[in-house]
């Protein structure tokens, strides 16, 4: 081990050191004084942190950095471990964390009580590092639950809220949940002998049996943290309830140091994959992608509709790792490599993007005090940066070219365009199958961010608040508009993060994608240029090109004059932005097509009779299917038993005593008979 590799995971640590550090400051300084220190230090730290995680990278990719700290268990301590993949999803944390504390500056002096967030804030990204620096099971699970109770207290920054209350004990019970699979999965992982540490379990090959048990158990673990349906039900009520730059952190980063968490177990701990774990991941991303978006379809609420969209692109990143495992079972590993390196393109694209968009809702939120879509509108105007930040976001996020939504969206369907390669029957029909679900994903995502920004920014005001909007601060500005730039340099150039992901790929699934940076006029090629190749450069000037030439050609033939006139108001004498299509009315085609079967939608309209001046009424019922048939049942019949089981608090010393004797008992017969 060389003194560079060395000091790589040694400065991590150091950041984390300094982050738990700013929480402990925060609760010393001044209100005033102790918001731009902690933001500011935060952003010092990530920054640094995001410094080394990519000289890592880009450096010394392949090889690893160790640390072995006197904590955690006697016999193996705590250690940690940097390599390419803890680089990658290093990348996204302190990238996400450096952008949130820029936004934060600003939208953070706006805060009521700014002190439940500055102490848990700092804590927050600490946890996301150890998790995925944590090279042994133990330090992963600590740091793990570090992270989600400091994400829970940060939904719980504003308890007076009825609603952020409840989402906040359905996200506790939802992280407990996750991580008792987790320590489930790697209890089997370790095995009778105790090695906890991963390179001990690296060392052992598990059977059959176990595999599929700790590969169901890291689906439960990760995927309820990560928001894979029905596990996502915590992730709509707990991303709104946090402030702005948190909920960005927990959408764009957290579920992504979840899926990091799944990754790490199933393709790097487990061993080999078996043909019929891909059919798993398949099925579940497929069915993410799809319910994400048309539960997204369905919100006003801005919050509550880009949670639903994090589920829908989660989904999108675990058909792309379906893919890999698909592939790599069946020894493709070049096909392999393309599935994965879309997945880890997501991932980061994702996290830009997201970003972007809280921060947006965010600033909206700041200036009209409003997140529900019907009482916004004409904002164009009265924040013309933050909207055109937001609509970079939304172009990114709806897939569209040249931003970078496109280009990780597009290997996907090259990926699954490979399909026919594969020899197993069901792999056969089940991946065009999830290639469908992905193409209708994508539009649906188009439909719901073209109504969102429509509405929203578009139009005339529908309430006081969007009418005396005012633009967001400058820090807010920044932030926003430098992931913007991120988003359109990525999407142009996406062979820059292709080829830097590549020493995670190939730790992955054996072997990276081609190098992209090579093909001539900086193309990406996935396979061959014979089959497929995109250039987003080249895609950009062309849209620049031909949008100029329409705008000259336009203002030749025409006039120049501006001309104004009154908008049209649907014949009535006087205008009113309440003639102006709502988010309710824009969604509900797609709502009678699809949630009428999935969402049990039922819409009623009360006329008033003839000469009758009341006004007539529209009532839409929606229903959330998973919630009530799995969800509720499991809620009531707990609190059922829980109230049967009241009255045991208050026993005597003597049948407690006799319960706990009882209790020694039956273990001692259930060992005996084990044994």
């Amino acid at each position: 081990m060389t003194l560079l590799s060395q000091t790589t995971v040694e400065l991590v640590l150091e950041c984390v050191a300094a982050l738990i550090g700013l929480s402990i400051l925060s609760i010393a300084a001044g209100r005033r004084l102790a918001t731009s220190v902690v933001y500011a230090g935060c952003l010092v730290v990530c920054l640094l942190g995001l410094t080394v995680a990519l000289a890592h990278l880009l450096g010394a990719g392949d090889a690893s950095s160790t640390a072995v700290l006197p904590l955690g268990l006697p016999w193996i301590g705590a250690r940690f471990r940097l390599d390419a993949l803890s680089a990658v999803f290093l990348v996204v944390v302190n990238l996400g964390g450096a952008a949130a504390s820029l936004f934060a500056i600003g939208y953070g002096r706006h805060e009521d009580e700014p002190q439940r967030v500055l102490p848990f804030y700092p804590a927050f990204l600490a946890g996301m590092n150890l998790v995925v620096l944590a090279d042994d099971a133990f330090s992963f699970l600590v740091a793990w639950e570090f992270m989600s109770l400091s994400s829970w207290a940060l939904v719980m920054a504003r308890h007076r809220d009825p609603e952020n209350r409840r989402a906040g004990y359905i996200y506790l019970l939802m992280a407990s949940f996750g991580a008792l699979c987790l320590l489930l999965a790697f209890g089997l992982l370790a095995g009778p002998g105790g090695g906890y540490s991963f390179d001990a379990v690296r060392a052992h090959t598990p059977t059959a049996v176990i595999a599929a048990l700790v590969l169901c158990l890291a689906v439960l673990g990760a995927g309820s943290k990560a928001g894979l349906v029905p596990l996502h039900v915590w992730l709509p009520l707990a991303h709104p309830a946090a402030p702005s730059h948190v909920s960005a952190l927990m959408s764009g980063v957290m579920t992504k140091v979840a899926i990091y968490a799944f990754v790490r177990i199933v393709f790097d701990l487990l061993g080999p994959p078996a043909p019929w774990w891909s059919l798993l991941i398949l099925f579940l991303g497929g069915v993410t992608a799809v319910l994400g978006i048309l539960y997204a379809l369905m919100q006003t609420d801005m919050k509550r509709m880009l949670a639903y969209s994090t589920v829908e692109n989660v989904g999108i990143i675990f058909i792309g790792l379906g893919l890999g495992l698909a592939f790599k079972a069946q020894h493709l590993t070049w096909a392999a490599a393309l599935a994965v390196t879309a997945a880890l393109f997501h991932v980061f694209n994702h996290s830009l993007f997201k970003s972007l968009l809280f921060f947006g809702a965010g600033a909206v939120q700041g200036a009209t005090g409003e997140r529900d879509l019907e009482r916004l509108g004409g904002l164009i105007h009265r924040m013309p940066q933050t909207a055109f930040a937001i609509l970079i976001g939304c172009i990114a996020i709806s897939a569209l070219p040249p931003l970078n939504g496109f280009a990780s969206e597009w290997l996907a369907f090259q990926a699954i365009l490979l399909s026919p390669q594969l020899d197993a029957p069901a792999l056969k029909i089940l991946v065009p199958a999830i290639g469908g679900l992905l193409a209708l994903a994508a539009a649906l995502t188009a439909a719901a961010f073209v109504r969102a920004y429509g509405v929203g920014f578009l139009g005339r005001p529908r309430s006081s608040a969007a009418q005396t909007a005012q633009e967001t601060d400058r820090w807010s500005l920044a932030a926003m508009f430098i992931l913007a730039a991120l988003c359109v340099i990525v999407g142009v150039l996406p062979g820059l993060v292709i080829d830097a992901i590549a020493p995670a790929v190939r730790a992955m699934v054996g072997a990276p994608m081609p190098s992209q940076l090579a093909q001539p006029w900086l193309s990406i090629v996935p396979v061959a240029e014979s089959r497929s190749s995109y250039n987003g450069l080249l895609v950009l000037l062309f849209i620049a090109t031909s949008a100029s030439l329409a705008a000259v050609t336009i203002h030749r033939l025409a006039s120049r004059a501006l001309r104004r006139a009154p908008a049209w108001d649907g014949g009535y004498p006087e205008p009113s932005p309440a003639t102006q299509y709502t988010a309710g009315s824009f969604a509900q085609p797609i709502r009678r097509v699809f949630a009428s079967i999935i969402f049990r939608a039922r819409e009623q309209v009360t006329m008033p009779p003839p000469g009758d001046m009341a006004p007539a009424r529209f009532r839409l019922e929606l229903h959330d299917p998973i919630w009530e048939t799995v969800y509720a049942p499991i809620a009531g019949v707990i609190g059922f038993v829980a109230d049967r089981l009241n009255h045991l608090q208050f026993l005597t010393i003597r049948v407690y005593l006799s319960l706990v004797f009882l209790a020694l008992v039956g273990l001692l017969l259930v060992l005996a008979v084990w044994i």
